[in-house]
């Protein structure tokens, strides 16, 4: 009798509507030590709360892509952001798996190694900078570091107040942000994005009006960037393709361009394009850099 009582209890409480909220206090002891990130913007969250992650996705293109802020040396590289290595994953034992929704393995795949958590990188809002934080907020609820995410937070306020009184004395020009991924193909930013969210807070004019992707960026032809406006600046972000610049630059057309002739175009080092708010504060500082010398 004792037995089926018991089993019966099971089944009433994985029936019960109050089994989130228990899930919930479980999943506050989470061991910090051992979560592993599997794209590049949940690690940028876990960094934001001073949690450095105990796996993290592709390493080496991490540190093209995103570089800052920078992992331990002690972080193993677990693979692919969209194909991880699941048995590495399972011979870890993590305490919880991050992703971001929609990217790499499904959640009941992850599921089945750990207890998951996932992010969306914007929403019907197009406020990536919204999301980013509204998660950070989420992520320091699951790991009991809400007091961390505020501070955090309230600095990034602070800090952007700093960095739009700096901007505030230069020539009102749009800027142009871009990445060149091939001699013949160039990334833009403009609607939807990180960045344009950003030069908002900071009383910018981002230059690209043109068409955008639920990212916020779009891939053009080189050429089309001889149609935007003359008086802009040129905001470019290296991927150590100093060769592939230098194809691109050595051209006529290239040297043609207004913003060339008239020298202001401005490479700066990689930021992680679909980052939160240490990629924003990156950001930020680069932009605030390369236009003082404007």
């Amino acid at each position: 009798m004792p037995d089926l009582i018991r089993r019966r209890l099971l089944m009433a409480m994985a029936l019960s509507p109050l089994l989130p909220a228990l899930r919930t206090q479980a999943a506050a002891s989470v061991d910090a030590q051992r979560i592993i990130s599997l794209e590049w913007r949940p690690t940028e969250l876990l960094m934001a709360l001073g949690v450095p992650p105990m796996g993290a996705a592709e390493l080496y293109n991490y540190g093209l892509w995103v570089g800052e802020p920078a992992l331990p040396a002690s972080t193993v590289d677990v693979g692919l952001r969209t194909e991880p290595n699941i048995e590495l994953m399972i011979q870890m034992k993590p305490s919880l798996l991050l992703y971001s929704s929609g990217y790499g393995p499904s959640a009941d795949t992850l599921n089945r190694i750990a207890p998951s958590m996932g992010f969306d990188f914007s929403d019907d809002r197009g406020k990536p900078l919204t999301v980013a934080r509204e998660s950070l907020m989420q992520l320091a609820g699951r790991l009991n570091r809400m007091p961390v995410a505020q501070q955090h937070l309230a600095e990034y306020d602070d800090f952007t107040v700093q960095m739009k009184n700096q901007l505030s004395h230069r020539p009102k020009r749009p800027v142009l942000l871009m990445s060149v991924l091939d001699p013949r193909h160039t990334l833009v930013f403009g609607k939807g994005s990180l960045f344009l969210q950003v030069m908002g807070d900071l009383g910018l004019e981002n230059a690209w009006q043109g068409e955008t992707n639920f990212w916020g960026s779009a891939v053009i032809g080189i050429e089309r960037l001889a149609s935007i406006a003359e008086d802009v600046d040129v905001v470019c972000f290296d991927h150590g393709e100093d060769l592939m610049m230098e194809q691109v630059t050595s051209t006529p057309l290239w040297q043609s361009m207004p913003f060339v002739r008239k020298n202001r175009f401005h490479r700066v080092p990689q930021v992680w394009f679909y980052g939160g708010t240490l990629s924003a504060m990156r950001f930020s500082r680069l932009l605030s850099s390369a236009l003082a010398a404007a």
